[in-house]
């Protein structure tokens, strides 16, 4: 369970722990209670003022005569059933050598110090029972047990966002932060609770995209909109990627927006580009038509035939075309007028060998078109605005 800062996974996990103790449905089949538990914390004083005696931890929401804490023995006690918890630590891996247990709960373990040998000591024990069973309640972070448990086919996976438990927060608490930091790799990460990553051998990285977000110039001297047809059409067809971007008077690249659309007929993302492409005031647009030949200007004309279109043809593979425009943002000749979330995960997901699960890197396409027609193709005359 993946969650945001006071998403509720403390609160889950410690329920989690109570129900499988007093063999409470949903968690447990009628007849089963689980006695034997591992509480994995980063060190043991998380384990103890987190998970056991924190506002949201074990005992705070044990239902009937709360369990006993025994602190020399470094274990919990459930009176009623006699089932023990015993706390561990991600700073002593090798303490899991030996207990045996049916369930566990791991709390925050992207951030524990031997986070895949304190992991894997633990399976080891995990062998009593019938149904050995665990819990991790974690903000995410791109670590590479994160990573193994997130791709592990008998791993469930749900998130929390820190939305979703408003109303048990502080009011103003959600607002000031989705000020301060709306839109960033930090706060994806800590109130959405998404695993955000960067690939070793991408072209851009999130930390250098941050950097240059924000503020749009008055004096563009050429917008264009560049469009990356799907192959085909129907509901399994690719995106199309819709990328606009401008240059400004100093010669410099702006991305102004990412419209990019699933569309099954071809009329519905040309009507997107030429919606942008209006709302913009553009000069043109690019459309790469390797896949659709004269279709594809054919398909935006059809939407509205006074539309001019700049027909352009991959000759190099995507990885190629793409380079040039990355050394253009490690020169500082390009920037963000705002924060596109979905085009800059797939640009610092985007290696040599395309995006990882073998997706279509469809907006990075449509971003390369259009700032290599902007700042390394000939361009052609800029159109002129009155900036009155």
């Amino acid at each position: 369970m993946t969650g945001g800062r006071g998403s509720g996974k403390t609160r889950s996990g410690a329920e989690w722990v109570d129900s499988l103790v007093r063999g409470l449905p949903p968690y447990t089949q009628p007849g089963r209670r689980y006695g034997r538990i591992a509480l994995v914390a980063e060190s043991l004083g998380d384990a103890r003022e987190v998970m056991i005696e924190g506002p949201s931890g074990i005992r705070a929401v044990s239902r009937g005569v709360p369990p006993r804490f025994e602190a020399t023995r470094r274990r919990l006690v459930w009176e009623a059933t006699g089932a023990v918890a015993q706390i561990f630590s991600s700073e002593d891996p090798e303490s899991l050598r030996g207990p045996q247990f049916d369930a566990a709960w791991l709390d925050e373990a992207a951030k524990w110090k031997n986070a895949e040998a304190t992991f894997d000591m633990l399976q080891f024990g995990l062998r009593l029972g019938e149904r050995p069973i665990q819990i991790v309640t974690t903000t995410p972070r791109p670590t590479r047990l994160m990573k193994r448990l997130i791709t592990d086919p008998t791993v469930r996976v749900s998130r929390l966002s820190t939305q979703s438990n408003s109303n048990n927060l502080a009011a103003g608490f959600i607002a000031t932060l989705e000020r301060r930091y709306g839109g960033t790799r930090l706060a994806r990460q800590e109130l959405d609770g998404e695993l955000i990553e960067d690939r070793e051998d991408a072209l851009w990285s999130r930390a250098a995209l941050e950097a240059i977000s924000g503020g749009v110039p008055v004096d563009l001297r050429r917008i264009v909109v560049a469009v990356d047809p799907p192959a085909s059409s129907g509901r399994a067809s690719a995106a199309c990627g819709i990328v606009a971007a401008g240059l400004d008077g100093d010669g410099n690249g702006v991305v102004l927006a990412d419209a990019t659309v699933e569309a099954a007929r071809p009329t519905d993302w040309a009507a997107a580009a030429i919606r942008l492409y209006r709302r913009l005031d553009a000069d043109c647009i690019v459309a790469e038509v390797n896949q659709g030949g004269d279709m594809v200007t054919a398909v935006l004309r059809t939407v509205d035939a006074a539309v001019p279109v700049k027909a352009v043809r991959a000759r190099r593979g995507k990885w190629l075309r793409a380079e040039p425009v990355a050394a253009l943002y490690q020169q500082g000749r390009v920037r963000h007028a705002e924060r596109f979330p979905a085009l800059e995960d797939e640009m610092c997901d985007f290696g040599p060998d395309g995006l990882a699960g073998g997706r279509s890197p469809d907006r990075v396409d449509a971003l390369v078109w259009a700032l290599t027609e902007l700042m390394l193709g000939r361009g052609g005359e800029p159109k002129v605005r009155d900036f009155g």
